[in-house]
């Protein structure tokens, strides 16, 4: 990626909602209580038809008592590190502080353009308080804006593009497959995505809930590329009782919307749980292919048959979604993390396969000659050919005289043939019955 910019500073100073602003929508949460943004979050936007990536972080702090304070720190100084230009934010109405005066000090170990930013700065009054900030000794210029209101970021991101070597690409993630990691809290979706990208891109504790935002990795493996989004753990409706957990859970259901593969993951000391159905669910009605990824694998006490069983209980749980392929894995042991990638890029390729029509007609009517549509009130009901639909996911209109009269256990019939002769593990597939 190139036209990078890093949004940092210390914590509450509006990093976020200057984000989403530069974005163009809600992606980051906001909220008053500081230390909500903990890992770091990419997003894509543009100015004056220059393309940029901007890097939203967690706020920096030293000697607090925030358990995730080295962890957020690490963070911010990978983000400067990847950055072409580096945003410092200040808070004008907090006024000039020692951990802004600390911090300072950390970005001038770089030799990256940095820009003092000083958010907060929506009236004259505030505007005039801004001059303590150069003190600092950062940049020449401070550039006041609101990211509430965006007065000021025009003038900002003016200076911000000239730092640019080229115009950068629209949209870097188009066209790439998107794998979503889900599951309920702790079930060692962060570990997943880190041991797999060999850094530690998302922060990982005992905790459950340290996953907030929807975190997107690109990936290259097998000879392909594709993005990682790690999600915040799902818990049901009832167990959610604040404001941040709850946009948590919005973003990972909205990564799961967006997303072609979902890899659920199960955590094996629990077993299947209602939510982890729930999940399965949801992912099946939005029609985006499924893997069960079965963590911990290595603290079961297992014999010959238990993995043979414990596939039998989740699909048994989660019927009649059967289709579901099931990898039983451990992040610790680092046993079977490959195989897991391998079968969710083999699920997206049966999403979008496309099947010859003269392939479906060969194989599937002989099938339907030998095990014909119930005649309904006396009437034959006969299918003439079979095509696939020109739509994202794979859908299969079958025509016949009296589409109306086909009933739900044929169609069960009609997928299970279609199953058996070309796959689609892991993939929803849709039959429509369209008169000819």
């Amino acid at each position: 990626m190139s036209n990078i910019i890093a949004i940092v500073g210390r914590p509450n100073v509006g990093k976020s909602t200057l984000f989403n602003r530069l974005v163009g929508h809600r992606q980051a949460i906001m909220d008053n209580e500081s230390g909500v943004t903990r890992d770091r979050s990419y997003g894509h936007g543009d100015w004056c038809g220059k393309y940029f990536t901007v890097i939203d972080t967690g706020g920096y702090v030293h000697g607090s008592d925030d358990i995730f304070e080295g962890e957020i720190n690490k963070q911010v100084q990978l983000a400067i590190q990847e950055a072409d230009v580096i945003l410092f934010m200040v808070d004008v109405d907090a006024g000039l502080t020692g951990l802004d005066e600390e911090f300072a000090n950390v970005l001038r170990r770089s030799d990256k353009p940095i820009l003092l930013v000083a958010n907060k700065s929506d009236s004259t009054a505030r505007m005039h308080q801004m001059g303590e900030f150069y003190s600092l000794g950062i940049g020449e210029e401070i550039f006041p804006i609101s990211s509430q209101s965006g007065s000021g970021t025009g003038e900002l991101l003016d200076e911000v593009v000239k730092h640019f070597k080229d115009e950068g690409v629209e949209d870097p993630d188009a066209g790439i497959p998107k794998i979503a990691v889900l599951g309920r809290p702790n079930a060692g979706k962060s570990s997943f995505v880190n041991l797999l990208l060999g850094v530690e891109r998302n922060i990982v504790t005992e905790i459950a809930g340290t996953t907030r935002d929807a975190i997107h990795s690109r990936y290259n493996a097998f000879g392909k590329e594709f993005i990682l989004v790690d999600t915040a753990g799902l818990r049901r409706k009832s167990k959610v009782n604040e404001d941040i957990e709850f946009y948590s859970v919005m973003r990972s259901v909205r990564a799961l919307e967006d997303a072609d593969v979902c890899i659920v993951m199960l955590d094996a000391t629990r077993g299947i749980e209602a939510q982890d159905v729930n999940i399965i669910t949801l992912a099946e009605k939005n029609r985006k292919g499924i893997v069960i990824l079965v963590n911990k694998w290595d603290l079961v006490e297992k014999d010959t048959n238990s993995t043979k069983e414990f596939e039998e209980m989740i699909l048994d749980r989660i019927a009649p979604i059967k289709y579901v392929p099931v990898v039983f894995t451990s992040v610790i042991t680092k046993q079977r993390i490959h195989k897991a990638v391998e079968k969710a890029m083999e699920v997206y390729e049966n999403k979008t396969r496309k099947i010859s029509t003269s392939k479906l007609n060969d194989q599937l009517l002989p099938d339907i000659e030998r095990y014909p549509p119930p005649a309904i009130k006396g009437k034959l009901v006969k299918i003439k050919y079979i095509t696939q639909l020109p739509t994202h996911n794979p859908t299969f209109a079958f025509f016949c005289n009296l589409p109306q009269y086909i009933k739900e256990s044929y169609t069960r019939y009609l997928e299970n043939r279609l199953r058996e002769h070309f796959g689609f593990e892991g993939v929803p597939i849709k039959l429509v019955f369209r008169k000819k």
